[in-house]
C-alpha cells in the first residue's frame, strides 16, 4: 500500500449553463493538447438513472432491528448515474448525459445541481410527469455500507435516445443477458467504450451473457467479479483472461489498489492503494472509472491511468455522497503540494505521482467552491 497519505478533509427545462463556460471549474484540462477542430461536440457519454441519495455516516454498528441509531453525520446529493458524470465533469471533462428526473423535488434538485452545478449537458434527459424519483438511503459504518432504495422504472412511453450523440468515450454498465442498443451504436461512430458491471443476481456468471463487451474498449470489474467470470483463481489472473474478450482489462483490488493489461501493447501495470480513513466509501468505484478514462482520453502510460483513478477515489471517500464528494483539480493540486512538502515522504511512492506536475499548478489556484452534500435539501436561497 503507498505511503502517500490522502488529503486532509479538504432551471429545470433549459440546457444547464456549462461550469466550463461560467468560470467555476478551475483551467486544468487534461485533453488540451489533443482537441482539435472536428473533435467529438463530447468527451463523454452517459446513461442511466439518477437517484436521490440520502447517506448517514458515524454509525457505531450496522442498523439493528427493533432499536434506533443516531448517526453522527448526514449528507444528501444526486446519486446513482449521476456519480459518474459529476467525477467525470470535475476532472475536466465535456460530459453529457441522458437520464429520466423525477416530476418532483428531488427532481428539480438533482437537475440543478447537474446541469447548473456541474456543467453537465442535460439535452438528452427528460422530466417525466407524475413520476417520482428513486432515492436509495445509504448507512456508512466501520468502512463498510448497507443501502436502501426505492424507485420504479420510468414510463416506457419515456425512453432514453435511440442515437446517442457523438463523444470520445461513453461510460456503460453492462447487464448480463440484456444488451442495449446504444453502446453498439456508439463503438460504430467511433466513440471508445468503458465498461462496469454489477453483481450477477443470477449467479450464472457466463461472459457470454456480456454481449455488449464485444463493443468496448475497457472493462473495470472488481476482483470478485473478475474471478466469478473468468474462473480464475486470483485477480490478476482474471484480468489476463478478459483480455481474450476486451482489449483492455482493470480490476479493481481494494485495499490493494488495481491491476491493468493492456492486451493491444502486451502492457501491464499494478499501483497499490492510498492509505485512507474513509468517510463515505459511497461512489469511489464509479469515481476510479472517472479518473481512468480521463488518463486514458489523455494518453497517459497505463500506470499513470491507474495511478490517477487510485488518486481520485481515495480523495472522494473523505466527503460525504457518491456525486458530491467527487474531487476536481483544486483538491488533486492541494494533495500534491502537501505530499511534496512532507519531510518523510518515501521517495519512490512520491516518483508514482509525478506525472501531476505537469498538469497542477505550482502555486494554489483560485478556490472553487464545490457543492458537497448537506443534510437536507430545499433550503431557501439568501436574497
Amino acid at each position: 500500500m503507498s505511503s502517500l497519505p490522502a488529503d486532509e478533509r479538504t432551471h429545470r427545462h433549459s440546457q444547464g449553463e456549462g461550469a466550463h463556460r461560467d468560470g467555476r471549474h478551475p483551467h486544468v484540462d487534461p485533453l488540451a493538447a489533443r482537441r482539435a477542430p472536428g473533435d467529438p461536440p463530447w468527451d463523454v457519454y452517459l446513461t442511466g438513472t439518477v437517484f436521490l441519495d440520502v447517506v448517514f455516516t458515524g454509525l457505531d454498528s450496522a442498523p439493528v432491528r427493533g432499536t434506533e441509531s443516531w448517526a453522527r453525520g448526514m449528507g444528501s446529493s444526486p446519486g446513482g448515474v449521476a456519480n459518474m458524470a459529476t467525477a467525470l465533469a470535475r476532472l475536466g471533462l465535456r460530459t453529457s448525459l441522458a437520464a429520466a428526473f423525477g416530476d418532483d423535488h428531488y427532481g428539480d434538485y438533482c437537475w440543478d445541481a447537474l446541469a447548473h452545478g456541474e456543467g453537465i449537458d442535460l439535452t438528452p434527459s427528460r422530466t417525466v410527469p407524475g413520476w417520482h424519483s428513486p432515492v436509495t438511503v445509504s448507512m456508512a459504518y466501520e468502512g463498510e455500507r448497507t443501502m436502501v432504495s426505492h424507485g420504479h422504472e420510468p414510463p416506457p412511453e419515456e425512453p432514453a435516445p435511440d442515437c446517442p450523440p457523438r463523444a470520445r468515450a461513453a461510460v456503460a454498465s453492462l447487464t448480463p443477458g440484456a444488451p442495449a442498443p446504444w453502446i453498439a451504436q456508439a463503438a460504430a461512430k467511433g466513440t471508445r467504450v468503458f465498461a462496469d458491471v454489477g453483481w450477477d443476481d443470477t449467479g450464472a456468471w457466463d461472459l457470454a451473457g456480456l454481449t455488449d463487451l464485444a463493443h468496448c474498449e475497457a472493462f473495470l470489474p472488481n476482483a470478485e467479479e473478475a474471478m466469478r467470470y473468468t474462473g480464475a483463481d486470483c485477480p490478476r489472473a482474471a484480468a489476463h483472461a478478459l483480455t481474450a474478450h476486451v482489449p483492455l482489462a482493470v480490476v479493481t483490488l481494494g485495499a490493494e489498489g488495481a491491476y491493468a493489461v493492456d492486451r493491444r501493447t502486451g502492457e501491464s501495470a499494478e499501483v497499490p492503494a492510498i492509505a485512507v480513513e474513509a468517510l463515505d466509501p459511497t461512489g469511489a468505484g464509479d469515481v476510479f472509472v472517472a479518473g481512468f478514462v480521463t488518463g486514458t482520453l489523455a494518453g497517459w502510460p497505463l500506470a499513470d491511468r491507474l495511478a490517477f483513478a487510485g488518486l481520485t477515489a481515495a480523495l472522494s471517500v473523505q466527503e460525504f455522497g457518491g456525486s458530491l464528494s467527487a474531487p476536481g483539480w483544486s483538491e488533486i493540486a492541494t494533495w500534491w503540494r502537501k505530499v511534496r512538502s512532507l519531510t518523510d515522504q518515501d521517495p519512490l511512492a512520491l516518483r508514482r505521482y509525478a506525472f501531476l506536475a505537469a498538469l497542477v499548478p505550482d502555486e494554489p489556484a483560485r478556490p472553487w467552491p464545490l457543492r458537497r452534500a448537506v443534510p437536507t435539501i430545499g433550503f431557501r436561497r439568501p436574497a
